[in-house]
C-alpha cells in the first residue's frame, strides 16, 4: 500500500479520511503516528493554513501529506468564526458553552444560514501541491440537538434535512459533509493520478 500522511491529531477526522482513502490502496498515517509537531495556523485563508500544515508535514517526512483547514462560516455574523472556528469555541468555554454565545449573537437575525468549508491541501513533493474544497451548506439552530459527531455538529442542520449533523449516522454524515466532499475530490484526483504518489 502507498503511504500518505494525514496531518491531524484528531481521531474523528482521521477515521473519516481512512474510510475514504484506504479502499483506494493508501495506508493513511496520522501526525500522531509520526510525532509530527502541531503547526501554528498563521494563514489568512483556509487554503493558506492547509498548505502550511501540508508543507510542514512533508518537510518532516518526505512523504505525500494531506492537510486540511476547516471552519464554520455564519452569514449573519459576517462569515465568522471562519478560520478561527476552533479558537472561537475555546475562547468561549468550549462545547457546549459556545452554542449559547452563537444563539445570543444571532437571536435577532432571521438569517440562520451558514456553511462549513473544508479546504484540503495535498503536497506530493517540493514542486507539486493540489488544493481541494468542500462546502457544506445549512442552518444554525439556537440550541443543540443530537449526540453524534463533534464540534458544531449539534447546531448545524444541513440543507434539505430536518436533523442536525449530530442526529445523523456516521455513514450519513460521511457522504454529505464538507470533509467528505473535499475528500471525494482528493480521492478522484488520486484515482486518476495514482502514478505520482
Amino acid at each position: 500500500m502507498k503511504k500518505i500522511i494525514f496531518a491531524t491529531h484528531n481521531e474523528h477526522k482521521l477515521s473519516e479520511v481512512r474510510q475514504i482513502l484506504e479502499p483506494l490502496g493508501y495506508k493513511v498515517l496520522s501526525a500522531g503516528d509520526l510525532n509530527l509537531p502541531d503547526v501554528e495556523e498563521t494563514g489568512m485563508t483556509f487554503k493558506d493554513n492547509a498548505l502550511l500544515k501540508a508543507y510542514a508535514g512533508y518537510k518532516h517526512t518526505s512523504l505525500p501529506v494531506l492537510a486540511e483547514d476547516t471552519g464554520l462560516c455564519i452569514h449573519a455574523l459576517g462569515d465568522e468564526p471562519g478560520i478561527y472556528t476552533k479558537r472561537y469555541a475555546e475562547q468561549h468555554g468550549g462545547f457546549p458553552k459556545v452554542f449559547d454565545v452563537l444563539a445570543e449573537r444571532m437571536k435577532d437575525n432571521p438569517d440562520k444560514s451558514a456553511y462549513f468549508n473544508c479546504t484540503m491541501a495535498l503536497v506530493i513533493d517540493e514542486t507539486q501541491a493540489e488544493v481541494f474544497e468542500g462546502i457544506f451548506r445549512g442552518d444554525i439552530l439556537p440550541a443543540p440537538r443530537g449526540v453524534n459527531g463533534f464540534g458544531y455538529d449539534p447546531v448545524f442542520v444541513p440543507k434539505g434535512y430536518d436533523k442536525t449533523v449530530a442526529e445523523l449516522s456516521e455513514d450519513e454524515k460521511n457522504t454529505i459533509s464538507h470533509r467528505a466532499l473535499a475528500l471525494k475530490k482528493v480521492a478522484d484526483f488520486l484515482s486518476k493520478n495514482n502514478h505520482i504518489l
